[in-house]
């Protein structure tokens, strides 16, 4: 027959003290955690858009919206010709420059002819349709929906002689050089469209 009665040993002995002092310490450990936990660890990024061509509209909408739906901090400054991608009336008429493009299927020399922007614009807008590709004006939509933060330059707004009125509702009107650069410090990522 076994007996299974032991007797604590001196080392086995618990004090009150000691058991206090690591409860503290837990729960010290516990609210270091907590905090970490609500730190700001949200990735930023930042997109400066300095070329309005129709072509040049699309990436930095793309990515905006992209990074913002996985949860990322977004921020577009458009600046000098990218200012045209968010006025409202100017973003419908912006053309895809068939001069000097490297991938346009033509030699410069004819791309130089006139007309041939508005064809190569009109190609590559049936080429969108057709593949049910988004707009520019339902990116903009789709990026200010997603919480993208679209900043226009106030510097470029003025040398265009453009009023505020004129740009999409939603974007950031009278953004200067400073707070694009602040948030480009603070970004993961930083992109020159």
């Amino acid at each position: 027959m076994s007996t299974d009665n032991t007797t604590p040993s001196a080392d086995a002995t618990i004090d009150a003290a000691e058991v206090q002092a690591l409860r503290e310490r837990v729960d010290e450990l516990e609210a270091s955690l907590a905090e970490l936990d609500d730190g700001d660890d949200q990735q930023k990024m930042t997109i400066i858009a300095t070329q309005g061509s129709f072509d040049m509209a699309y990436p930095p909408l793309i990515l905006a919206s992209t990074a913002a739906a996985f949860g990322w901090d977004v921020v577009v400054f458009h600046t000098f010709w990218g200012l045209d991608i968010l006025h409202e009336e100017k973003s419908k008429e912006l053309k895809l420059s068939a001069v000097g493009n490297p991938s346009m299927p033509m030699p410069n020399a004819l791309a130089a002819l006139p007309g041939m922007d508005s064809m190569a614009t009109k190609m590559m807008q049936k080429k969108i349709d057709e593949n049910g590709t988004a707009t520019i004006e339902e990116l903009i939509d789709l990026s200010l929906d997603q919480g993208v933060d679209l900043q226009a330059c106030q510097m470029t707004i003025e040398l265009m002689e453009y009023d505020e009125d004129d740009f999409y509702d939603g974007v950031t009107t009278g953004v200067g050089a400073a707070t694009a650069i602040q948030h480009m410090a603070e970004s993961d990522v930083q992109l020159l469209v």
